[in-house]
């Protein structure tokens, strides 16, 4: 009689307490909430890193992710987890507001040794950023008089990496102007890639935004660009992400949030300004 020895391994299954655990352990890790309608992206990526860390099954992998002490595992997970869906010129007539509007109320209210900040957050695979830096390069005549600052961050260093090397597929660059294309993109077989100059005017830095330490650097800038980032957090973590945003602004600095956003149905602490272009939000003279 012969025997049959399977190799095949036994199925990981992630059962509702541990859906849970990971849910709010995640949360309080990073200030981003899965729904329930969220669990087969989650349970999919979880075993993903369970296999790929030669986990026995989900509570030893938990147990590692929780006390590893270089919190590496947290990050290639985080990696994982985060949706990063964006476009070149996307929601445009943002930009078209900060070069027409918001700009030049900034630069009248600074000296001409002074620099322009901008943080762009988060950065995906860098479509806005560089977006930002193209659109004031083509539009906006003050580029010649002022210093720029852009600063870019995202929790994912996978991405970061990603925005850092600035090629994109058709897809991505599909809105941009033809002309455009050509002064700032080479292509490379069916990818483009963006040129020295426009990959130097982003610096792309790491940050998480449920980590005081991380985001407690970030001072002083004029504007921030923080479009649908909120959606995927809670009324609290929303909160905090907006009083996060509030330090990091100057007095009568800018916030730009997406298109589906609303800062008054998170917080009263900026005051709504209404420009012919969209409406955006600016941190008030006076202290909260």
């Amino acid at each position: 009689m012969k025997y049959t020895v399977s190799t095949a391994k036994p199925e990981i299954l992630i059962s509702n307490e541990d859906f849970n655990k990971f849910r709010e352990y995640f949360y309080r890790k990073t200030g981003i909430s899965f729904e329930p309608s969220k669990r087969y992206f989650v349970d999919k990526r979880l075993v993903e890193r369970i296999e790929a860390t030669n986990s026995a099954n989900f509570r030893s992998y938990f147990i590692m992710l929780r006390f590893q002490a270089s919190g590496e595992e947290l990050q290639q997970l985080t990696n994982l987890m985060t949706v990063n869906e964006t476009y070149f010129m996307r929601e445009d007539y943002q930009f078209k507001c900060l070069v027409y509007s918001i700009l030049p109320e900034i630069a009248l209210r600074k000296n001409k040794n002074e620099t322009i900040r901008i943080w762009s957050i988060p950065s995906s695979s860098g479509e806005e950023p560089y977006s930002i830096a193209m659109y004031l390069l083509e539009h906006w005549p003050g580029i010649h008089d002022w210093n720029v600052e852009i600063i870019s961050s995202d929790i994912d260093t996978g991405i970061l990496h990603k925005a850092r090397t600035g090629r994109y597929s058709a897809r991505s660059v599909h809105k941009i102007p033809a002309d455009w294309m050509k002064r700032y993109f080479t292509r490379i077989g069916s990818e483009f890639q963006i040129n020295e100059d426009l990959r130097q005017t982003v610096e792309f830095t790491r940050v998480n935004l449920a980590e005081p330490a991380d985001t407690r650097p970030y001072r002083n800038f004029d504007i921030i660009f923080c479009r649908n980032l909120l959606i995927y957090f809670d009324d609290v973590s929303r909160k905090s992400a907006v009083e996060t945003f509030y330090d990091a602004l100057k007095p009568h600095g800018f916030i730009c949030l997406g298109h589906s956003e609303s800062m008054s149905r998170i917080s009263s602490i900026f005051k709504v300004r209404k420009f012919p272009e969209t409406i955006v939000y600016q941190r008030p003279l006076e202290a909260r």
